[in-house]
């Protein structure tokens, strides 16, 4: 990847529909900003929902390479997502989104191509991953505070977390088209570990239980897995790759098909650089349809479903 301008830092990458890459970049002061944490009296820290002063970003769109450039002035969300939009603007969403003084942050904005903005809205807060349709849509995950409460969501005074079915489709306007079923055939979703948006369809695959499920046309279908702890899935019809886990599985990629009811595992193997060394901790590792996107630094690496199977 070619960065926008002299200095200019990566600050989040995504994967669209088509399987371009979607980054945000900004200066080092002002990624800064866009990545700070709070930490309270006990050591704890927390992502903070936006930055102290309004920043500037741009929006680069690569595949591979440079194709598209969306400058954004003004912009308060931190941590946030970025997805690709069908008439060449972009969506931004926070992370995290706090409720106080009985009311809601914004933590959604809709700009152009130009980088105007267009709409702004509430998708909740504790959000995982953010992914886009061809069409538009907006599917939405959820990680176990967006599921359950924080940042004074779940509260006596306030309303239930938006992201309490831990997956959710929006519509282009921002508004809920679809939630996840509390009491689907599955379980419900307390963490949503890894979200794939294939064309309009979603597959997740989340905690407890772990099973992988997919969504096409509100239909819901799952086939339950042994295997725990990955934070990434990459799919092509009945073949399954789920990568990462806990600890020392990190890197693991566990290959297979789902099968009547269950994922059936071929064999485990490790994700590893081209160069065979350990894909670094800060990589961004991500899946979208057949293929699985490494983003160490400025270098994009794609890999498809056949050459993880074969690892």
């Amino acid at each position: 990847m070619v960065a926008p301008f002299q200095g200019a830092e990566l600050v989040s990458a995504a994967t669209g529909p088509e399987g371009e890459l979607v980054v945000v970049w900004a200066s080092r002061e002002n990624a800064d900003a866009l990545t700070a944490r709070t930490v309270e009296s006990d050591g704890v820290s927390f992502p903070d929902s936006r930055t102290a002063a309004s920043v500037s970003v741009h929006v680069a769109t690569y595949s591979p390479h440079l194709v598209t450039m969306v400058p954004i002035v003004g912009r308060s969300l931190a941590h946030s997502h970025v997805q690709p939009l069908p008439d060449g603007g972009v969506l931004l969403v926070g992370a995290r989104c706090r409720w106080r003084n009985g009311a809601a942050e914004s933590n959604a904005a809709v700009y152009d191509a130009d980088g105007e903005l267009q709409r702004e809205g509430v998708l909740g807060d504790g959000i995982a991953d953010v992914q886009t349709t061809p069409s538009g849509e907006i599917w939405v995950s959820y990680f176990d505070e967006g599921v359950y409460g924080n940042f004074g969501w779940g509260e006596a005074d306030s309303p239930e977390p938006i992201g309490s079915p831990g997956l959710i489709r929006f519509r282009s306007d921002l508004e809920i088209a679809w939630r996840y079923p509390y009491d689907g055939d599955f379980g419900a979703i307390s963490d949503c570990y890894a979200l794939n948006v294939a064309g309009e369809d979603a597959w997740a695959y989340y905690y407890t239980d772990f099973p992988i499920v997919r969504i096409r046309a509100a239909a819901v279908t799952g086939w339950s897995t042994e295997v725990r702890g990955a934070h990434a899935l990459v799919v092509a019809d009945d073949r399954v790759v789920l990568v990462g886990g806990y600890g020392e599985d990190r890197r693991r990629l566990v290959a297979g098909s789902i099968q009547g009811e269950a994922f059936s595992v071929d064999r485990p193997a490790r994700l590893v650089m081209p160069n065979g060394r350990p894909v670094p901790r800060t990589a961004t590792v991500l899946g979208r349809g057949s293929e699985l996107h490494v983003v160490v630094g400025q270098s994009w690496l794609k890999l498809g479903l056949e050459d993880l199977a074969t690892r």
